[in-house]
């Protein structure tokens, strides 16, 4: 005989890991204990060395689907063998582990739906250790019941036995329920008696009304997708104009009618996270209303994830909405009380339950639309699990890294891993700061997380820094400032795998977005960074225009045409713009415009790839005046020049400057115009207008180094835009180089926190300064 004591480490609890310990340990004949503590997971075992070994090998290889195994260490062990092999009491300890994201409904879940002879069919709560609610109802650590919503739902003796017995799936699974003991499902306004809630909802939906759905995370406001009617009076209600509404399928099949699907696709719908995935429509698919996604070549759809979904979409033929139950730009409602009455005049009626939601989790969204998936929203599903950091990341101080101002996350480091939060929003939004804090205090209570560093972006005037630093005085943590598209390029690093090493100081960076404060106290938005984590400088950027009214140029893409038109003409911009005059407001607005430019009143330069964007897209008519939401005119753009993306040629730009690459846009501004006076097509324009811009910057990349073995890192809210995306990972690879993608967080600013923790720790475990760019 033989004994080890063996730790696991990782998403190891709250998954049916113990069982499946117990299980395996049974079976090899193997006697010991398991148990759950602070750190993870605790074995002792006595066996035969054979048997040992191959039960190590398969606590990974055969682990629940679940669980996420990060380290096993094993050590000698003393002491008597017991009797048998038991699951013990969890323990406490300090908080090391994780806790598990929200995951759809398993399939043996699904089908005890639908089996008559099971107890819980019908039952719109039912869960296992393989699927449920997991973040949106825990308090606390440890991960058991009393630290969760499910409280205060006392288990009747059947749940009772189930959850005390290692060989059953529910053993131990914290939101285990059925009809006997658990959650309710009801309508509000009632139905006529005896009507089941999910009948009258469906019901409902069929004749075009809109309901209140309460989910996982929060509530969501849900109508017909083929109604055209249901649509535009939700967009109405709403007061959401444009932005595109999410879609909810029965099946894989079903999405499979309306878009194209791959294997990525696939089984991302069916993943445990279960997120909306973005997919290219068929162009000869079944009609769906125009106003689900405005201007848009894509559909988002998800599957069903929890028992209410799934037995709601089976009493409908067809996709419905399944938006978030907001009004605009507010976060999505997690109570009873607050969807009573932040959407009333928005719902028709409520389908409401009495598991409370203490954590919301907006749903995650995911594009794959050929390659490898990219997430654009990382919530519900994907959050909290934390992230592995690449080798040379272990020893670091804990790190706190506050995010961005939009779509705004917050990030968690130490031991090598990294925590990111859950999509929290906008904190110009009152109630999303308020979710924004909560959250901050909510992880470091469940992770145990006091931190030495507190690393906040260079913008002093955003809501995250000047809350990263008062906390910072609070707690003696101190205090880093990260620049913005140094964070950007240094979290693209990280979440590829590229390590201190592989990094090295060598690496560029393509960093595009919309803006962020560069080291030099102007805004940026189009750079090529060249460096590492230790150190970044500016080797390239795009030319530095006016943002016309500041704010107000993000929302009004008219104002970017000017200035882009002024910037290359100069004073004979009308002169050229003749074919685009007719898409600028009456020419005392114009004037104005002008008079500021000329006086540089509220006009700061900013070198934006985005409002170039809006530039463009205004200068083809799409949403010259105004748009309503983030990157519209840029999204329209993207899908009207797809389909002629593979028999253009790029327009041409200019590359000037010294010691710092400077992309100039007077060739594509003289080209493009000149196509609109040849009456070119508009599709056409837009897609000679993507090729340009990629090969500009690639070409500025290369003027300054870039090439064969060269790690090129392509980060910022531009990369969501797959043309461009696509454009300069192919011309990359082309000059030799190696294209570094986002793999595991967003590109926008939700993957912010991640590359500011990375900075904030390194900078002060080696004392290397503020973690900000140096010119």
């Amino acid at each position: 005989m033989a004994a080890r004591r063996i730790r696991v480490r990782g998403l190891v609890q709250g998954v049916g890991f113990r069982p499946h310990v117990w299980r395996l340990a049974r079976a090899l004949d193997i006697a010991g204990s398991v148990a759950n503590d602070g750190e993870g997971v605790i074995i002792h075992v006595w066996g035969h060395p054979a048997a040992l070994d191959s039960f190590q090998d398969r606590l990974r290889g055969e682990a629940p689907p679940l669980a996420r195994i990060h380290t096993i260490e094993t050590w000698p062990h003393d002491g008597p063998a017991p009797l048998g092999f038991t699951i013990a009491a969890s323990a406490a300890g300090t908080v090391r582990t994780g806790i598990v994201p929200d995951a759809a409904t398993c399939p043996a879940c699904r089908a005890e739906l639908f089996d008559p002879a099971d107890r819980r069919q019908g039952y719109a709560f039912g869960n296992c250790t393989h699927c449920g609610p997991r973040l949106s109802i825990v308090s606390a650590i440890p991960y058991d019941r009393a630290n969760t919503a499910m409280a205060a739902f006392p288990m009747c003796p059947d749940c009772a036995a189930e959850y005390a017995n290692p060989a059953d799936r529910r053993f131990h699974a914290q939101p285990t329920a059925c009809p006997a003991c658990g959650p309710r499902l009801w309508l509000e306004p009632a139905p006529d008696a005896g009507t089941d809630p999910l009948d009258a909802v469906a019901a409902l939906l069929r004749v075009g009304g809109i309901v209140a759905v309460k989910g996982i995370g929060g509530f969501h406001l849900a109508c017909d997708a083929a109604n055209p009617h249901a649509v535009t009076e939700l967009r109405r209600r709403k007061a959401r104009d444009a932005k595109p509404f999410a879609m909810m399928a029965r099946s894989v099949d079903e999405v499979g009618r309306y878009c194209q699907l791959d294997d990525t696709a696939r089984a991302l719908l069916l993943s445990p996270a279960a997120p909306i995935v973005l997919l290219p429509r068929w162009p000869d698919g079944p009609p769906l209303p125009d106003g689900l996604a405005p201007d848009q070549d894509h559909l988002g759809f998800m599957l069903p994830y929890t028992p209410v979904h799934h037995l709601l979409m089976a009493r409908l033929h067809g996709p419905v909405v399944m938006t978030s139950g907001n009004r605009s730009d507010e976060p999505q409602v997690t109570t009873n009380e607050q969807a009573r009455d932040r959407l009333a005049g928005l719902a028709d009626a409520w389908l409401m339950h009495d598991r409370a939601i203490l954590n919301r989790l907006d749903d995650s969204v995911v594009a794959a639309t050929g390659g490898a998936p990219t997430i654009l929203r990382r919530a519900r599903g994907y959050a909290p699990a934390p992230l592995s950091l690449p080798p040379g990341f272990d020893g670091l101080p804990p790190t706190l890294a506050m995010g961005g101002e939009l779509k705004a996350t917050f990030c968690l480091l130490r031991q090598g891993q990294a925590i990111l939060s859950q999509h929290i929003g906008d904190l110009e939004n009152a109630a999303a700061l308020d979710d924004y804090q909560a959250m901050v205090r909510l992880y470091r209570d469940l992770f145990d997380f006091t931190p030495e560093v507190i690393a906040v972006d260079a913008h002093p005037d955003y809501l995250s820094t000047t809350l990263g630093a008062t906390l910072a005085r609070e707690c003696g943590a101190r205090l880093v400032r990260v620049g913005h598209h140094h964070a950007h390029m240094a979290a693209c690093l990280a979440d590829a795998g590229i390590g201190l090493a592989k990094g090295g100081e060598g690496a560029f960076g393509l960093i595009l977005d919309g803006l962020g404060l560069g080291i030099d106290g102007t805004l940026w938005g189009g750079e090529v960074l060249r460096g590492g984590y230790h150190g970044v400088t500016r080797a390239a950027h795009i030319a530095p225009v006016a943002l016309p009214g500041g704010a107000a140029a993000m929302r009004e893409p008219w104002r970017n045409l000017v200035a882009q038109l002024r910037h290359a003409f100069g004073d004979a911009w009308r002169h050229q713009a003749a074919p685009v005059l007719n898409q600028l407001p009456p020419d005392a607005r114009v004037a104005v415009l002008e008079r500021m430019l000329e006086t540089g009143t509220n006009v700061p330069p900013c070198s934006s790839a985005g409002r170039l964007f809006d530039a463009v897209a205004a200068a083809l008519g799409i949403h010259p005046m105004r748009i309503g939401h983030e990157a519209q005119a840029a999204m329209a753009l993207e899908a009207l020049a797809r389909p002629h993306m593979a028999s253009v040629r790029p327009y041409p730009v200019a590359l000037g400057g010294g010691d710092s690459v400077v992309v100039g846009w007077l060739p594509l501004w003289e080209a493009l115009l000149a196509d609109l006076r040849a009456g070119e097509a508009p599709g056409l324009i837009a897609a000679r207008f993507h090729m340009g811009f990629a090969e500009a910057v690639v070409a500025a990349a290369a003027r300054q180094g870039a090439g064969a073995g060269s790690l090129v890192a392509l980060s910022g809210g531009v990369m969501q835009n797959r043309i461009i995306l696509d454009e300069l990972q192919t011309r990359v690879r082309a000059m030799g180089g190696r294209p570094v993608t986002h793999q595991r967080v967003p590109a926008n600013d939700g993957g912010l926190a991640l590359g500011q923790a990375v900075l904030g720790a390194l900078s002060t475990a080696t004392g290397e300064g503020t973690g900000q760019p140096t010119s």
